[in-house]
Parts: structure tokens; C-alpha cells; sequence
């Protein structure tokens, strides 16, 4: 071997070693998990559920429970997703998906969609994933099956207002959550032992997590592909939806929502979700000689029942953010 040989040897050795050790770190990069300086900031969120391991045969039951009232976008964003995840080299689609509710009929959803269920929680089959949207107050009987399925499940998901229902089943005690952000104080004033994390995309605690609302839930279903099969794959999967909201890898991405708006007389907030209101038509209340204003008979109703915790959480808010009303 000549000089000239042996030193075009080594320089191709470095640059192959370099070119491995920059792959070794791209891999390790993309699979960390995403911390965030929790002490700075007590909104932030860190996402440290471990990876999942997906069955070397056969697919992963996801159940999307439903009733009356299901937000059609919390649970059939999530169900685009599922669907769409396509895994290399595989012909078999790697989630089996099916909707579930307490009884055999057809359940309404918002905007009128009916959907019959295809089980009930007499009969469905064991899942893997759940998936808790929006909707009406279960029953007994939908807590007892939420908690004996997530027994066994890999992830236990809620998303927007769907964080009440699993909260009520006691398993998000002493954890924390996120819901959507016209909720936050219903939430907080619901489930004291929760530690609410305004301003989350999604909130993980082992095989629980929760979304903020509506399209959240996109977000925090492309996180479980993740977990399941990498990031390349749920990447693929975003981009086959042309879904471009990249929140799914960032579980701090909603700071948006962290700060609420705070209600003026020229620009009336609801008192209980936030929303704009129109005082010439809202429903309204007067307490300790202020008017408050609300989206709906339901939120006034909410408002009735403990004007004081209301008011004081907007004070609370105002004297934090250096607002008035």
C-alpha cells in the first residue's frame, strides 16, 4: 500500500465515523423527551411518558367512548389519525378502531351528526387506547369502565372537556391536566386535586394524558403514534393529513391560553368560559352590584351556583397580570 493510498484510507474512515456519529445524535435528539423549566414557569409541561411498544401481531384496539353531545372534532380528529398511520414493509393497519358508549343506539353528537356505537361497555373489546371526548355527564357505570380498561391500556386519553370525565373517575387525583381553556376555572374549581395546567397542548402522566381542546386532540393522538412507532412516522402521518401544526412535539405550545383575556365593559367576557358576549342578548347576573355576563343559561347557572369562586379567580388573574377590569 502506497502513501497516497493508505492516507485516503484513514480520511475515508474519519468522515464514515463522523458521519455515524452525527446519525447517533440526530437519533438520540429525536427521541428525547421535551423538558421545559417547570420551576420558571408553573404552566410549562414536561413530556416524559415512556416509549410504547406496539404488538409484534395484530392491531392496537382503540376505543373512542361517546354519548350524547360528543364534539365531533375531539374524537374524529384523533380517529383521522389513527387511521392514517401507515407502518413500512406492513399491509396490516396498526390500529383497530371502534367507538363505544353505554348503551346500543344512536348517540347525537354536536352539530346533529348521529352515530350508533359499535359496542357497549358490556361487550367492547379490551382497548389499548381510549379516547375521552367532549360530552354529556357519564354515568357510574362509564367511570366504572373507564377505570377497569385503564387497567390495561397504554394511553387513556381526554381531550378538550373530556378532562372532566376522566377526572371524575378519580384517576387524575393528585396529577396533572389540561382541558380547554374556556374550562380552566370550571376545572379547577371541579377537581381541587388536580394541579391544571393552563397553557398545555397535552399533559402526560404515564398511561393518562390530556389535551387542550378541540384540534388538541390531533396533537396528542399524533404524540401516541409517536410513542408507538417514532417520530418519523408520526411525522408521515401529519404529513399525509397536510396537517401542519406541529404541537404534537411540543407539549408547551398552547402559552397562547395560558393567560386568559380579562372581561372590560366595552368588550364583555362570558364569566365562566371567556368567550366574547353580545350584552344586549347574553344572559346576565348582577353580584355584589356587577353585572357579569354569560354565553349560555348553563354558564349563568354555573355561575349561580358559586358567584364568589368566579369573581375571585378573575381578581386573582387581574392582580397577577397587572390588569383591571
Amino acid at each position: 500500500m502506497n502513501k497516497i493510498e493508505f492516507v485516503y484510507r484513514i480520511a475515508r474512515f474519519g468522515f464514515l465515523l463522523a458521519l455515524g456519529l452525527l446519525t447517533l445524535r440526530a437519533i438520540f435528539v429525536t427521541a428525547a423527551p421535551i423538558k421545559t423549566d417547570a420551576q420558571s414557569n408553573p404552566n410549562t409541561v414536561t413530556a416524559e411518558a415512556a416509549s410504547l411498544k406496539p404488538p409484534e401481531k395484530g392491531q392496537i384496539a382503540v376505543a373512542f367512548l361517546i354519548s350524547d353531545g360528543a364534539v365531533v372534532i375531539d374524537f374524529c380528529g384523533p380517529w383521522e389519525v389513527f387511521q392514517d398511520v401507515m407502518i413500512p414493509g406492513s399491509e396490516q393497519m396498526p390500529f383497530r378502531l371502534y367507538t363505544v358508549a353505554e348503551a346500543k343506539k344512536p348517540i347525537q353528537t354536536s352539530g346533529g351528526m348521529q352515530i350508533i356505537p359499535d359496542y357497549t361497555i358490556q361487550n367492547a373489546p379490551p382497548p389499548k387506547v381510549i379516547v375521552i371526548p367532549a360530552q354529556s355527564a357519564p354515568s357510574s357505570a362509564v367511570l366504572d369502565w373507564i377505570r377497569k380498561s385503564s387497567k390495561t391500556t397504554d394511553v387513556t386519553m381526554s381531550v378538550c372537556t373530556g378532562a372532566f370525565v376522566l377526572a371524575k373517575t378519580g384517576l387524575l387525583n393528585g396529577k396533572s391536566a389540561t382541558t380547554y381553556h374556556g374550562a380552566f376555572e370550571r376545572f379547577a374549581m371541579q377537581f381541587p386535586t388536580v394541579q391544571l395546567k393552563r397553557g398545555a397542548r397535552f399533559v402526560e402522566n404515564g398511561n393518562l394524558a390530556t389535551a387542550g381542546g378541540l384540534s388538541s386532540g390531533i396533537d396528542l393522538a399524533l404524540r401516541v403514534v409517536e410513542r408507538y412507532y417514532g417520530r418519523e412516522v408520526a411525522r408521515k402521518t401529519a404529513y399525509n393529513m397536510e396537517y401542519q401544526g406541529e404541537g404534537w412535539m411540543n407539549p408547551d405550545s398552547n402559552q397562547l391560553y395560558a393567560t386568559p383575556l380579562i372581561s372590560t365593559a366595552e368588550y364583555p367576557l362570558c364569566a365562566v368560559c371567556g368567550m366574547d358576549v353580545d350584552p344586549k342578548n347574553a344572559p346576565k347576573s348582577i353580584f355584589k352590584g356587577a353585572t357579569h355576563y354569560f354565553c349560555s343559561e348553563d354558564d349563568k347557572k354555573t355561575f349561580d351556583a358559586a358567584p364568589d369562586k368566579f369573581v375571585n379567580a378573575v381578581t386573582s388573574r387581574s392582580a397577577v397580570s397587572g390588569s383591571s377590569n
